[in-house]
């Protein structure tokens, strides 16, 4: 559970801030000691409707505590209005904006953490990798992880680590939505219509992630009980590697790791 405290501010209500606060929520902060910054006024609207007894403001009121929720082109902004208005403890969740660059623009004084959720954070099933600054102490970590566990696992990782995080865990639920992009394809072409299609590959991968939460060491040896010599599975395993699916998912990871690093650069 989430311990309340003074007011938590949240720049960002876009699908991750909001996903983050209603992770809060659920896991019992008071609405009251949370409030949601948001520039679009249609969108502070919405979040009034979504979140009763949680401030929304326009603007950055006083505070200490900090998430940042904002795309990585706003981060230093966002940063630099919150230390105006007495921050002293920032978590930013923008892909590739480093440590030094977020405390470049909050300025001395500010101790800073950056978190890389993904976007199953929002059914509360995210998989998060937290880095801090040299001056957080053993209390700023704890406060970002229990504020990330409210959406789901939490590591921490040196940061030189994050742009492959974000490379494998960030982008990871895209490669996981094409692949039932293209089994829905196929399973259309062999006459299911979209509808049973649709469900039948959900609950695929509903199913063998289940088993992978199980047993997550062992993804060859769950692929290989499936796959009979001779078989239905071994003819299209044949295909795949034949494809080099194998290749082509390893350096989708590669590049996605790269461009993070281009962003952290920028």
């Amino acid at each position: 559970m989430v311990k309340d405290a003074a007011t938590l501010v949240v720049i960002g209500g876009g699908n991750m801030g909001a996903a983050l606060v209603q992770g809060m929520l659920r896991e019992g902060r008071a609405p009251g000691n949370i409030t949601i910054v948001e520039v679009s006024e249609a969108r502070r609207q919405d979040l009034v409707r979504m979140f009763p007894g949680v401030g929304v403001a326009s603007v950055v009121p006083s505070c200490s505590d900090v998430i940042v929720a904002v795309k990585p082109a706003q981060v230093a902004e966002a940063c630099a209005s919150a230390a105006a208005v007495g921050a002293s403890r920032v978590m930013s969740i923008a892909a590739g904006v480093t440590i030094a660059a977020i405390e470049r623009a909050s300025g001395e004084g500010v101790r800073v953490i950056r978190a890389m959720p993904n976007t199953p954070a929002v059914v509360g099933m995210a998989a998060t990798a937290i880095s801090v600054s040299a001056a957080c102490t053993d209390a700023d970590r704890e406060w970002a992880r229990e504020l990330m566990e409210c959406v789901g696992m939490v590591i921490e990782l040196d940061e030189s680590m994050l742009d492959a995080f974000t490379g494998l865990v960030g982008s990871g639920p895209a490669y996981v939505f094409y692949l039932a992009e293209s089994l829905n394809a196929a399973a259309m072409a062999e006459g299911f219509d979209a509808e049973t299609s649709a469900g039948l590959v959900a609950q695929l991968l509903s199913g063998s992630a289940a088993l992978l939460q199980r047993e997550p060491q062992h993804a060859r040896q769950l692929r290989e009980r499936v796959t009979s010599p001779n078989g239905t599975t071994a003819a299209g395993i044949t295909v795949l590697d034949a494809q080099r699916v194998h290749d082509a998912l390893v350096a989708a990871v590669r590049s996605a790791t790269a461009r993070s690093k281009e962003l952290g650069n920028a």
